[in-house]
């Protein structure tokens, strides 16, 4: 069973989906769009076609723990998904994810479009990554 990552945004969300093994992620995708019934069904189409078991959506907490309005969307997201996919959806809390994958696309030289197409499956790795982590434990 696979395991996909899922960093939810209004324009773009990130995908990430571990290998077969669920030790590192695999495949990364940008799903690109504002409207939340498209962006369900591509990625419940990703699900599909790579064998996902298990979903991951990142959950945007405050730096105190607390939640604000975008972990309300993010639940809600997650609670579509679920119905919409038929798998077990799980929050993971993101904290700093979406920042360290600016801090990695730094390093590598990515500026501009490239850094704006990239850095939402780069947070969505750092996300499934943390989740598979936990599982090794």
């Amino acid at each position: 069973m696979k395991i996909m990552g899922i960093d939810y945004g209004d324009a773009r969300t990130g995908v990430a989906i571990s290998d077969l093994l669920c030790t590192i992620t695999g495949a990364t995708y940008v799903v690109k769009s504002r409207n939340t019934e498209k962006a369900l069904a591509d990625i419940c189409r990703l699900a599909e076609e790579n064998q996902v078991g298990e979903i991951v959506v990142g959950l945007p907490r405050n730096m105190d723990g607390t939640e604000g309005p975008r972990a309300a969307l993010c639940r809600d997201f997650a609670r579509q998904l679920e119905e919409a996919s038929g798998r077990k959806v799980v929050m993971w809390d993101e904290r700093r994810t979406t920042v360290e994958a600016h801090n990695i696309l730094s390093q590598h030289n990515y500026h501009g479009q490239k850094r704006k197409d990239t850095v939402d499956a780069v947070a969505a790795s750092l996300i499934l990554e943390g989740y598979l982590s936990f599982r090794g434990r």
